[in-house]
């Protein structure tokens, strides 16, 4: 059959042949893609070198109404605080890029030049943008290795655990989900006591690691950080 039989025949009996549209986001991905991956300097040693350290950071997908929303964030490793976060509608750079811009105004001063920021090897994180800020910032920047999750468990936890807590049910847009993702984060970072944070909120052993004042009243003084 030619074209044009075939043609007269789909218009005949009302057929249709769907177009798949282009992932705009993939493309995006390929044009911002480069061949700088960083080395795996964290190596899973996620604890080991203190508070600010150690900054790891990742995306992760956000549903609601159909579609989807996406959250960056920055987790010190060693406190367990969330440090920075973005929520964004779209995928495009600049969002990881405003949430490495906060991090740098709320929490510069707390940072040096031996602090790695650790990603796994999204275009986001290879992007030249990307590598210049944290270069810009004299931050050490450090991969996973290629499909290792594992590298960044702690950061794959925190998220696992978010959408665990979440109830987004009511959620039928980006204004509403954004209200929930800020409750849920203030109450992680300074109400959601953690056993292995010497019983402490984030922020609480935080303040503890730099005061040495044990916060809780009435509860008993813990010997050692078993994190």
């Amino acid at each position: 059959m030619n074209v044009k039989k075939i043609q007269r025949l789909m218009r005949k009996y009302g057929l249709a042949c769907p177009i798949r549209k282009a992932n705009p986001y993939r493309r995006m991905a390929k044009a911002l893609k480069t061949s700088n991956v960083a080395d795996n300097l964290l190596n899973r040693e996620f604890t080991e070198h203190g508070a600010r350290k150690v900054l790891l950071t990742d995306i992760t997908y956000i549903p609601y109404d159909g579609v989807f929303c996406y959250l960056s964030t920055i987790l010190d490793a060693y406190t367990k605080q969330v440090l920075s976060y973005v929520l964004s509608p779209s995928l495009e750079l600049d969002f990881v890029m405003e949430t490495v811009t906060q991090l740098i105004n709320n929490h510069g001063i707390s940072l040096d030049t031996e602090t790695l920021i650790h990603s796994d090897q999204g275009f986001h994180y290879t992007s030249y943008r990307f590598i210049q800020i944290v270069k810009d910032n004299d931050l050490r920047q450090s991969m996973s290795r290629r499909g290792n999750c594992w590298d960044n468990a702690p950061q794959e936890s925190f998220f696992g655990h978010m959408k665990d807590e979440l109830d987004l049910s009511a959620c039928d847009s980006f204004e509403k989900i954004k209200v929930v993702i800020d409750d849920w984060i203030d109450y992680y970072n300074n109400d959601r006591y953690q056993w292995q944070l010497a019983k402490l909120s984030p922020n609480e052993y935080y303040d503890y690691l730099l005061t040495d004042s044990y916060p809780l009243s009435g509860t008993a003084y813990p010997e050692e950080n078993t994190n």
